[in-house]
C-alpha cells in the first residue's frame, strides 16, 4: 500500500504528467478513488510553494542583477496585465484546471510568478483549477474503466 502511494506522488511530481497520470496510475494500482484524488490534489497544492517561492528567491538573488531579463520580466508582465486585470484568478484557475499537458501546476506557478500574481490569490488559483481538474480526470478514468469492465464482462 505505502509502495503504490509513494508510486502515485513521485508521479505527481513529474512535470507534464503530474495529476492526471498520478490518478490514472493510483486507480490501475487499486487506490481507492477517493484517496487517490486527495493525495494528488495535496501534491499539486504543495507543489505550488517551492516553485512560486524557489522562482522569487533565484530572482532576488541572481536574475535582478540582469538588465535583459528585467526587461523581458517587465514586458511579459505589462503585456499581460490586461489579461490579468480581466480574467485574475479565473483565467489561472480555468489554466490549470483543463488536462492537458504543460498545464498543471508547475507551467501556473510559474505563469502566476511572471506575471507577477500576488501569492495567495496564485494559490487559490492553482488549488481550485486543481481541485475541479483532479474531478475531471477522475470521472474520465473511472468512466474507462467501467466501460472496459462492461465491454470484457468483467
Amino acid at each position: 500500500m505505502i509502495e503504490k502511494t509513494w508510486l502515485v506522488i513521485l508521479l505527481n511530481l513529474m512535470p507534464t504528467v503530474e495529476q492526471t497520470g498520478a490518478i490514472a496510475l493510483g486507480l490501475s494500482l487499486g487506490l481507492s478513488p477517493a484517496s487517490v484524488f486527495f493525495l494528488s490534489l495535496l501534491v499539486n497544492c504543495l507543489l505550488f510553494f517551492p516553485i512560486f517561492f524557489g522562482l522569487r528567491i533565484f530572482y532576488n538573488t541572481f536574475l535582478r542583477k540582469i538588465k535583459l531579463f528585467n526587461r523581458y520580466l517587465e514586458k511579459v508582465r505589462t503585456k499581460g496585465k490586461p489579461y490579468v486585470d480581466r480574467y485574475g484568478i479565473i483565467g489561472i484557475t480555468l489554466f490549470i484546471s483543463l488536462p492537458t499537458p504543460l498545464s498543471g501546476t508547475y507551467t501556473a506557478s510559474i505563469l502566476a510568478w511572471l506575471l507577477g500574481l500576488e501569492w495567495r490569490k496564485s494559490f487559490l488559483a492553482i488549488f481550485l483549477g486543481s481541485f475541479i481538474g483532479g474531478l475531471i480526470i477522475l470521472g474520465a478514468c473511472l468512466g474507462v474503466i467501467n466501460a472496459i469492465k462492461i465491454l470484457l464482462g468483467l
